[in-house]
């Protein structure tokens, strides 16, 4: 239950970054030698790509200090070895495209499954270009999990999506690491670039000519210590709460600044709140810093359909911020219907439930400030990132609201609640 907050203010770190985390453990298991990574993500989606790894023969070490330090010995390129049951990748979309891309390339059979909300995502979009590269794929009615990959030598292929997508991208180049030849990715808009700051770091810096990535297979990685940031898109949700109500302060610390990854910050901005945002390090070519965001009079804002890629984890809580005032609307933004929940229409409904002026439409939605929120019951559909939104659009309503299966945060943003609590001003 979440009761209505007057302001937040004070400092904070987040948990490591999601995205970071699962690219470092692959590569590392990729590589010859062992690495360590430091900050590595507590959530539940990160521990996924940890099992499959160890389930594939990898040894890995699981953290037992407060720095959350995994240390993973890699089996070098192709020395994956068969699983002996399918590998479970619970709520991770993440986890089931990525590995998809590595299994491809090892000469055994694997099965990837999750959860029931894993299991309604469609997978056609990783499935395809890897088939053309030689795997080949059995999978569920509509392309959904699980998915069983016969896995085959590959060759390399210049793949051109026609969504942009970096876990798509990311597949591929796994996958391209693994064959013999140049394999290429020419997206039709760029997206968040850590696999290719991961694999520089690893020692194979892929060549990037406009929106077209190649990396060289056949080359070994180097095995690595690492220190992975915060997660920006976790970030993202004090950063609201603190834009949104009057007389907030807030500082996270030690957050990754990716500029692949910060538009949410130009989008507060023309919220109207007060943003400032410093690299302090960039560490394995990742840019790290603090962010501090105060209450700034809330304007109207419309997110453009091709501003969509670079804030589509952070549109949920973007629409949090609209209740307080300013309001929002958002075009192309289809791609939520297909996330861990049907994004558009639970949004909609929780904020409408929460009393909301709030429509549905068929790529998007547009929230209206009308009237403060009252708040109420509202179901988290399984979606960890609708229910730490319910819960920042909850501070500014007039009374309490619950979130049922509010323990879904546990997905990317474990101590989520706690957080919030020590905010309170």
């Amino acid at each position: 239950m979440i009761a209505p907050a007057g302001t937040v203010r004070g400092r904070i770190q987040v948990p490591g970054d999601k995205s970071i985390s699962h690219r470092y453990a692959i590569l590392s298991a990729l590589a010859d030698g062992r690495s360590t990574i430091a900050n590595y993500a507590p959530g539940a989606d990160c521990q996924s790509t940890l099992a499959c790894l160890a389930a594939l023969g990898v040894m890995v070490e699981r953290p037992a200090g407060p720095d959350g330090r995994v240390g993973i010995t890699g089996r070098g390129l192709g020395g994956l070895v068969p699983p002996a049951a399918p590998l479970d990748c619970g709520n991770s979309g993440t986890t089931l495209r990525l590995m998809a891309g590595v299994l491809a390339a090892h000469p055994f059979d694997a099965t990837l499954f999750g959860d029931a909300s894993l299991s309604r995502r469609p997978m056609r979009r990783v499935m395809v270009p890897l088939s053309e590269m030689g795997a080949r794929f059995e999978a569920a009615p509509g392309d959904r999990p699980p998915v069983l990959i016969h896995g085959a030598r590959l060759r390399p292929i210049h793949y051109r999506p026609d969504v942009p997508s970096a876990q798509v991208k990311s597949a591929v180049l796994l996958a391209g690491l693994q064959t013999e030849g140049t394999t290429a990715v020419t997206e039709p808009a760029s997206t968040r670039d850590h696999t290719e700051r991961a694999l520089d770091a690893f020692g194979i810096p892929p060549q990037v000519a406009g929106r077209t990535i190649s990396v060289q297979g056949g080359r070994r990685l180097v095995a690595q210590d690492l220190t992975v940031p915060g997660d920006l898109s976790s970030a993202a949700f004090p950063a609201v709460a603190a834009a949104a109500l009057a007389g907030s302060d807030v500082t996270i610390d030690g957050v990754g600044l990716n500029p692949s990854r910060a538009a949410i910050l130009d989008l507060l901005r023309r919220f109207g709140a007060v943003v400032d945002a410093q690299v302090t390090t960039v560490r394995h070519g990742e840019p790290v810093g603090h962010i501090r965001v105060r209450h700034g009079a809330l304007e109207p804002v419309e997110v453009r359909p091709d501003e969509v890629p670079d804030v589509i984890d952070e549109l949920p809580v973007l629409a949090a911020l609209a209740t307080f005032g300013g309001g929002l609307t958002v075009g192309g933004a289809g791609e939520l219907r297909v996330k861990e929940s049907d994004r558009i229409s639970a949004l909609v409904g929780g904020l409408r439930a929460m009393g909301a002026d709030a429509d549905e439409r068929p790529d998007g939605f547009t929230i209206r400030p009308t009237r403060p929120l009252a708040g109420g019951v509202v179901d988290a559909h399984g979606d960890h990132r609708l229910a730490m939104a319910f819960a920042i659009a909850a501070l500014g309503a007039t009374g309490p609201t619950t979130i049922a299966g509010a323990e879904v945060v546990a997905v990317s943003y474990p101590s989520f609640f706690d957080d919030l609590d020590r905010l309170r001003a």
